[in-house]
């Protein structure tokens, strides 16, 4: 999935640097800002124990398949009814839906706003999916793990045929040629490492009280661009809702806020969360062009234990591959804290 800030290109860089910075006895990994997984799903492959979280429902969701998923669901109670699952999905087109209605040229055409995120076609199939999985798990025909599955799977796909430059803030005003492919949804692989992860939907401030661990992953918004405008689409596809939206790109109205995307409080948003970790070492991903410096968050990570700094220049992400930019390259920092032993709170794991 196409991702701002994914770790999927540097994700052997931060493997080896926090390999390189932990002990041999680290067992249980947090990942608190999940985005689509990469991170989490790399350190569960490794066979840690996975904690994983974020505070929007998609990311939930594809966490909820990657993490909590370690095999195949097997889908019994539609096998035993004769239904091959992703063939009986892929063959819906009898449903005109929220996605339909709201986000293509066809369904806006007598609204104030014309939009054109997807092709008719596809916006059908999508609705027609969706609305049949919301059916089978409200008929308990599919266990919760199941419907997270083809969710995340839906939402996967669904990405793949969307008609913009990678985020949903904005729509292509000519359908590109891979959002002109018929939506063909596929399953997912997932990996069995044996142990039982947890994912939750929890403003990470808060979360990060409640629970403990070894290795303790911060990736947080770097600007002030909110993931919940930029990936509004996908939030609405996982929730199967008809939520309030507005404007010519259709955002929901109930985007989340955080203070990590505000340069007036993202500092003691940091400093709060690295005080209430109960992990002996924790590291942050923060790229050259973030609201807070080097320097800034050199200073707070001092505060609480021995501090170090990897770095790694590579491409820069362009959410429109067509345009051009004057910055090729980005670094990403990967500060990494050892924490005082007198600073890990010992508390009850609630995992």
């Amino acid at each position: 999935m196409n991702y701002i800030g994914s770790k999927h290109s540097i994700v052997d860089f931060l493997e080896e640097s926090i390999i390189d910075f932990i002990d041999d006895d680290a067992k249980v990994f947090c990942d608190i800002f999940a985005g689509t997984g990469v991170v989490g799903k790399r350190f569960k492959s490794l066979g840690y124990d996975i904690i994983a979280n974020d505070n929007q429902y998609y990311s939930f969701v594809i966490n909820k398949n990657i993490l909590e998923n370690n095999t195949f669901p097997m889908f019994s109670k539609l096998r035993l009814r004769g239904i091959d699952v992703f063939n009986y999905l892929n063959q819906l087109k009898n449903y005109k839906g929220f996605i339909y209605n709201n986000y293509t040229l066809e369904g806006t055409k007598k609204g104030l706003y014309s939009r054109c995120y997807f092709t008719e076609e596809n916006a059908i199939k999508i609705d027609s999916m969706r609305n049949q999985i919301e059916k089978w798990y409200k008929k308990e025909l599919i266990e919760k793990n199941e419907y997270y599955y083809l969710v995340s799977c839906l939402l996967e796909s669904a990405d793949k045929v969307a008609n913009t430059a990678s985020v949903y803030e904005a729509f292509l005003k000519k359908i590109k040629k891979s959002a002109q492919r018929v939506i063909e949804i596929k399953p997912l692989d997932l990996i069995n490492n044996k142990i039982k992860s947890k994912v939750y939907i929890e403003d990470a401030n808060e979360l990060v009280k409640c629970i403990k661990g070894d290795i303790l992953y911060l990736d947080p918004p770097y600007n002030t661009r909110k993931y919940s405008s930029n990936y509004h689409i996908l939030e609405t596809i996982a929730y199967g809702d008809c939520p309030i939206i507005k404007g010519k790109t259709g955002v929901r109205t109930d985007q989340i806020s955080s203070d990590y995307n505000r340069k007036n409080k993202v500092k003691n948003a940091l400093d709060d969360l690295l005080k209430n970790a109960s992990f002996k070492y924790i590291f942050l991903s923060y790229n050259d062009e973030g609201i807070m410096s080097l320097d800034e968050i050199e200073e707070i990570m001092k505060k609480y234990g021995i501090y170090k700094r990897y770095e790694k220049n590579h491409k820069r992400y362009k959410a429109n591959k067509n345009r051009e930019i004057t910055k090729k390259t980005t670094i990403e920092y990967l500060h990494a804290l050892k924490k005082n032993e007198e600073d890990i709170w010992k508390k009850v794991i609630i995992h």
